[in-house]
C-alpha cells in the first residue's frame, strides 16, 4: 500500500512519464513547431488529470484503512470512563509506528467489588505487530478482574490468555511485562509486578509512610513547617518544607518491593500473594507509565526526565497532568519516538 508521503513522489512520476513521452512523441514528429508544442502541452494537461485521479483514489483508500484501524484500536484501548469508584482517570497512548494510534502498550482501569482493578503492560516490540499479543492480555484482563478474588488470579488467567496467543500465533517468542493494582474504597492499595516500571505517587507535601508499611490515619491538617535553618531568600533547609515552600508537588515512587519476570517468561505460581502498598489518600494521584518514557531520548541521548517533570506540572486533574508529560514527552524527542508510550493517571477524589 502507499503511504501518504509517498504519494507526491507517485505523482511526479507519473506526470514526468507523460511528459517524456509526449514530448518525445511531437518532437520526433515532422511537422510545425507549433502544433507540436500545443499537442505536448494537450498531453501534459493529461498527465496532470491523470495524477489528480490517482490521489484522490489513494487519499479514499487512506481514509478507508484508516478508519478500519482506528475502530480497531479503538476496541483494544477504549476510552477510561471519567470517574471509576471516587477515581478520576487519564491516559494517553504514543505508538512508534507512523499512522498508528495503539501499538504494544496496554491499560485499563475497572471497578469491581474488590475495589478499582488497574493494568499497565508493554508487550515486547512495539507498534502494530505487537497489537495481537496486548489484544489478549487486555481481554483475559477485563473478564478476570471481575471473577478473581485475589490479583494473583487475575495474572495467571492473563498469562494463560498470553500463552494461546503465542500457540495460535506460532510465534517463537513473546513477553509482556505488567503491573496490577487494586485500589480499595478505604484507599489501600495491593500490586503485582511483572518487570513493569513502578508508579510514582503524587501528593502535597506531607508526611510519608514506607510501601508496605501499616496505614496512618488521614491527616485532617497541613503539615506545620519545623524549624530549620535559613538560607539566602528565606527557604528552609528540609526536605518536604522545602518542596512546601516552593509548591513543588512531592513525588516518588511506589515501590513495592519484589518484581516476578514477565509474563511469558516462566509459569506465574499458583496462590501469589499481593504486595501492600500503603494507602492512597484523598488528593493523591497515582501515575503510571510504561519504561517507553523514561527511556525516551532527546537528540543528545539524555533521558526523559519524568519525575522531574511530575514534580513542575500541575496535578490539580490527571487530564491536564498527562497532557503536559505527553507533550513534555513529545518536545524532548522532537516528536521522534523510538518505542510505544503509555501513560495513565488516577486521582483519588474520595471524602476523608
Amino acid at each position: 500500500m502507499i503511504t501518504r508521503g509517498e504519494m507526491p513522489q507517485v505523482r511526479r512520476v507519473c506526470v514526468l512519464a507523460w511528459g517524456a513521452a509526449a514530448v518525445s512523441w511531437e518532437l520526433s514528429t515532422p511537422g510545425r513547431l507549433g502544433a507540436s508544442l500545443a499537442s505536448c502541452a494537450a498531453f501534459l494537461l493529461l498527465a496532470a488529470g491523470c495524477a489528480l485521479h490517482i490521489r484522490h483514489a489513494l487519499m479514499a483508500e487512506l481514509r478507508r484503512v484508516r478508519e478500519i484501524a482506528g475502530a480497531a484500536q479503538r476496541a483494544v484501548l477504549r476510552p477510561l470512563p471519567g470517574r471509576i469508584q471516587g477515581l478520576t482517570p487519564a491516559a494517553a497512548q504514543l505508538s512508534a509506528s507512523r499512522g498508528a494510534a495503539v501499538g504494544g502498550d496496554l491499560y485499563e482501569a475497572v471497578p469491581t467489588g474488590y475495589g478499582v482493578r488497574v493494568v499497565i503492560g508493554d508487550v515486547r516490540g512495539h507498534g502494530l505487530p505487537a497489537l495481537g499479543a496486548a489484544a489478549a492480555v487486555l481481554g483475559a484482563f477485563r473478564e478476570a478482574a471481575y471473577d478473581e478474588p485475589g490479583l494473583g488470579g487475575v495474572l495467571v488467567r492473563m498469562e494463560r490468555a498470553l500463552a494461546r496467543h503465542v500457540l495460535a500465533q506460532d510465534a517463537a517468542e513473546e513477553f509482556v511485562t505488567v503491573l496490577l493494582l487494586q485500589i480499595a474504597q478505604d484507599g489501600s492499595v495491593l500490586a503485582l509486578n511483572c518487570g513493569h516500571p513502578w508508579p510514582y505517587l503524587l501528593r502535597e507535601p506531607r508526611p510519608l509512610e514506607p510501601c508496605g508499611a501499616p496505614p496512618r490515619a488521614a491527616p485532617g491538617r497541613r503539615v506545620r513547617a519545623e524549624p530549620g535553618r535559613r538560607r539566602r531568600g528565606g527557604a528552609v533547609e528540609g526536605g518536604a518544607v522545602e518542596d512546601a515552600a516552593r509548591r513543588r508537588t512531592v513525588v516518588r515512587s511506589l515501590d513495592g518491593g519484589e518484581v516476578l519476570p514477565p509474563l511469558g517468561v516462566m509459569p506465574v505460581p499458583p496462590g501469589l500473594p499481593a504486595r501492600d502498598c500503603g494507602q492512597l489518600w484523598p488528593g493523591d494521584v497515582l501515575f503510571l507509565h510504561t519504561d517507553g518514557a523514561e527511556d525516551a531520548r532527546d537528540a543528545a541521548g539524555r533521558f526523559f526526565p519524568l519525575r522531574s517533570v511530575l514534580a513542575e506540572l500541575p496535578a490539580d486533574t490527571p487530564a491536564r497532568l498527562v497532557a503536559g508529560v505527553h507533550a513534555e514527552l513529545l518536545r524532548h524527542t522532537g516528536g521522534q519516538l523510538t518505542d510505544d508510550v503509555a501513560l495513565l493517571a488516577l486521582r483519588s477524589d474520595r471524602n476523608p
